[in-house]
């Protein structure tokens, strides 16, 4: 469909939801968020954000604690692999069934078996134990299972079928009224739900082009959308920007492995300049990351040391902050690594310290973080090459050159996927092959820990324990390079309460608290 045609369509629907509904009026969202597998919290809908018409056990507030959502009670056994979760009694999914242990046994039990982007293989077994009360066992223990307490949302097993991704029955707070993909989805109160009222009588999600977004709010017909930095300033009339803290995270990852193996499909594994440690810790220690947020965020942003960076797991004694040329360069001599031609590009044994620098040639804002950083490790003596890739050709070179990839989540489970030596050349997370058995000690017992609070101290001795960690400080694995802010234009009418801290993905996140927003003005 053409952008002015959506346009068109877009605010007639809109004129015809506000006759219908005169007072209060009917809410607009150009956020993004349509997922292409439809709404099954099964197969991954729900893991960044809300997952709109379903309830889940947990859920996070503003402060990321997590609180009781259909849960009155939860308790860890003492050997750590049974979670016991009472439920609260008067949920009903929105066809005005109720919501029942059994449901809850039924979508974890499935989602273990379904293989999708739900990864459940922790799981052995989710099981009623009375018409309120739910036990899940797991097969090892691993604190960060709450995470799927507070992303996956139950479904119905009574109803739930092959069609539920385009037909979704929850006990959260909307239900569907219409899904016309690739354009809109419009959802209403669910007249179950057990949580305070909403002050919406339909909400719209808009989707399709940036330029739609920003031409519905300029034209008074969106209240909340998404806007990409460039644009963040222009704010229209009536409207208001805000930008919000991120964990939205870029960082260089590198091979950590010397040149030479393969994987079992033929990629190869390894670089013999960024196996050297001396070089990965210069780069950190020369990189400028004020700088790279001026240059690709127009200030919208914050430096990233970490992947974690001001999160309750976060250890700030592992960073460095970086920006001390003078300091990288004294790294680089005692390790070897010389100009011995003067041409401005360092040496050891004959190696030169260049290397390509792999970015999505898709993504301008990665395009424009990997020139700054070359730009900046030239100063060093080392040549990183930009190189614009697309995502297969990148699963192919990613083992043996370093690759700006972006991450963030509101759990440490990333943490374990990222250094973990177990997930070492799994998917896009370990692509270095980084392996240090003292953090993998860390995580392993921040994963047994008794509680989420016990993990802590573990999470964070994982990234600098005085001796070694995965951070720059420690092994440097990654070079971290700038968090995202968020910015969205907001209708000044328009109240959305406290604000987390938005995980990777710019968008949809926003509506985390979207059932509590209010309008104010009459």
């Amino acid at each position: 469909m053409r952008r002015s045609t959506l346009l068109v369509t877009v605010c007639a629907t809109l004129l015809s939801a506000t006759m219908v509904n005169a007072a209060p009026p009917p809410l607009v969202l150009a956020v993004g968020g349509e997922p292409e597998g439809g709404f099954d919290p099964i197969m991954g809908w729900g893991r960044y954000g809300n997952p709109l018409f379903q309830a889940t056990l947990l859920r996070r507030d503003a402060d990321l604690e997590m609180k009781g959502d259909l849960a009155t009670d939860w308790s860890l056994s003492d050997d750590r692999l049974v979670w016991t979760v009472s439920l609260r009694q008067d949920a009903k999914f929105s066809d005005g069934t109720p919501l029942t242990a059994d449901d809850v046994a039924f979508t974890f039990n499935k989602a273990r078996d379904a293989g999708g982007l739900t990864d459940m293989k922790i799981l052995k077994e989710a099981r009623a134990i009375s018409p309120y009360k739910v036990e899940l066992e797991l097969n090892k223990p691993q604190i960060t299972f709450t995470s799927h307490l507070v992303a996956l949302g139950i479904v119905p097993k009574g109803s739930y079928g092959d069609d539920y991704a385009r037909h979704p029955v929850g006990a959260g707070p909307f239900k569907m009224v219409e899904w016309r993909e690739g354009e809109q989805l419009i959802v209403e109160p669910n007249p179950y739900w057990y949580g305070e009222k909403i002050s919406f009588p339909r909400v719209t999600f808009v989707f399709g082009e940036e330029a739609v977004a920003l031409n519905l709010a300029r034209s008074g017909a969106a209240h909340l959308v998404t806007v990409p930095p460039t644009d963040a300033e222009q704010v229209p009339s009536g409207m208001h920007v805000k930008f919000v803290d991120t964990v939205d995270n870029r960082g260089i990852t590198f091979p950590m492995l010397p040149a030479g193996t393969k994987t079992e499909d033929g990629a190869p594994i390894g670089n013999d300049v960024t196996s050297d440690r001396a070089i990965r810790i210069a780069i950190n220690q020369g990189m400028d990351r004020k700088a790279l947020v001026a240059l690709a965020l127009n200030g919208h942003g914050t430096p990233a040391y970490g992947p974690v960076d001001g999160l309750p797991w976060d250890n700030p004694d592992a960073r460095i902050e970086g920006g001390d040329i003078e300091q990288a360069k004294a790294t680089l001599d005692a390790a070897g690594w010389h100009d011995e031609n003067g041409d401005g590009v360092r040496e050891k044994d004959d190696l030169e310290a260049r290397f390509p620098l792999i970015y999505p040639a898709s993504d301008s804002l990665r395009q424009a973080l990997a020139l700054g950083a070359a730009d900046q490790m030239r100063a060093l003596g080392i040549i990183a090459e930009p190189r614009g890739l697309s995502w297969d050709a990148i699963g192919k070179e990613m083992h043996a050159s370093p690759v700006l990839f972006g991450w963030g989540a509101h759990d440490p489970s990333e943490i374990y996927s990222l250094y973990h030596g177990s997930n070492a050349g799994v998917e896009y997370y370990n692509t270095g092959f980084y392996h240090n058995a003292s953090v993998d000690a860390h995580l392993d017992a921040a994963q047994s820990a008794a509680s989420f609070e016990a993990s802590l101290p573990e999470w964070k001795a994982a990234q600098w324990d005085g001796k070694t960690g995965f951070s720059a400080k420690g092994d440097a694995p990654w070079a971290w390079m700038v968090n995202i802010d968020h910015a969205y234009w907001i209708n000044d009418c328009l109240d959305i309460g406290p604000i987390q801290i938005e995980p990777h993905g710019h968008g949809y996140p926003i509506t985390q608290g979207l059932p509590s927003w209010k309008w104010t003005c009459e």
